[in-house]
């Protein structure tokens, strides 16, 4: 989005894309109204993409669970079709996209910075976005102290057609011992299983297999689910760490958006709408003459207290207290996620609604 509001502004932009080619990445992959909006405005419509549609969240511990309703309409797609057409709409406007193009370093020499890239001549410029998501780029590692122990997986199903349409239209979030997770379609009827575990817990259990069977051994609500279906690769993609919590305001003379400007707890689903958001701001800002601390500070004044609650949360759904008071408080309080949903969402009134970037 960076890309293409400053090339609809008439800059000359460059964007380095690390893949040659499309991918797929940890992530939630869940679409909430303000992301929907946002790629709107950059000429993504998901539901021509296939995106799967989600009304419903519904919440469930060992044998128990809860369902409600969202209170937005939200979608649900693949990063690696969401991202290939970003990147497609990028180069539609004019953006320079360079697939392939790995960064390995961003060091500032005179009045400019340098990009190194592997196996290339590095590039030159006066202003960077880093925009590089989960990954850190060396020597700009992000820093949380509020929760960063959590290993983050993601795995592709192939459901049997009756766990297919049971699945149909909801989102299926679960907690268990160490961490939560959800499933949900993506377009193709494909099921996406994501989700986070503490490290301790993880080499407790002895690694990925040990901890799939040890949810589903507690949770026959998910194992009805993947009873019969089979994986689409032959091993999860994971990440670590994840920092939970982080919020821009690092001492720094670049722009960080996505991930690099904040990282919600994914359970909130908020994680794009945010990423799309602070892009936008970004871009606003800088086309407006507005430094980079008043970017930071203007992002933080909208999104502390969401990222504050949701981080709260995630840290207290991952101990055994506080798994079984949240599916008791969600089980005698029915509005309690809807609140919760409500509660860690971008504020409307930050939300930018001109597509046309400022010139």
């Amino acid at each position: 989005m960076v890309a293409m509001r400053l090339t609809d502004a008439g800059r000359k932009v460059v964007l380095l894309e690390k893949e040659p080619g499309a991918h797929h990445k940890v992530c939630g992959e869940f679409l909430s109204h303000e992301s929907v909006d946002y790629l709107h405005q950059a000429g993504v419509n998901p539901s021509k993409l296939g995106a799967a549609v989600i009304h419903s969240v519904r919440l469930s511990t060992n044998c128990k669970f809860v369902e409600a309703a969202l209170p937005f309409p939200a979608l649900s797609l693949s990063r690696r079709v969401l991202d290939a057409a970003l990147l497609s709409a990028a180069e539609e406007k004019g953006c320079d996209v360079r697939r392939g193009a790995y960064v390995e370093s961003l060091t500032f020499q005179g009045d400019s910075w340098r990009v190194g890239l592997r196996g290339s001549e590095p590039l030159y410029a006066r202003t960077v976005f880093l925009a590089n998501g989960k990954h850190d780029l060396h020597g700009w590692n992000r820093i949380s102290r509020r929760q960063s122990d959590l290993v983050g997986f993601k795995l592709h199903w192939q459901l049997d057609q009756a766990s297919t349409e049971a699945l149909r239209g909801l989102i299926e979030l679960f907690l268990f011992r160490g961490g939560y997770g959800g499933l949900s379609l993506v377009e193709g009827d494909v099921a996406n299983l994501c989700l986070v575990v503490q490290r301790l817990r993880l080499q407790e259990l002895g690694g990925w297999t040990n901890l799939l069977a040890a949810i589903l051994g507690k949770n026959r609500h998910l194992q009805q689910y993947l009873q019969g279906a089979f994986p689409l690769w032959q091993r999860p993609l994971a990440i670590s760490p994840i920092p939970y919590g982080y919020l821009a305001g690092r001492p720094c003379n670049v722009w960080c958006v996505g991930d690099q400007a904040a990282v919600i707890p994914s359970f909130t689903g908020d994680g794009m709408s945010i990423a799309l958001h602070s892009a936008a701001l970004a871009t606003q800002m800088y086309l407006a003459g507005n430094s980079i601390d008043e970017y930071n500070n203007r992002l933080h004044a909208q999104l502390s207290r969401a990222i504050s609650l949701a981080t709260l949360l995630s840290r207290t759904m991952v101990t055994d207290i506080g798994r079984n008071l949240a599916s008791l408080g969600l089980i005698l309080v029915p509005n309690a996620m809807q609140w919760i949903a409500a509660s860690t969402r971008i504020p409307e009134r930050a939300l930018l609604t001109d597509p046309a970037p400022l010139k």
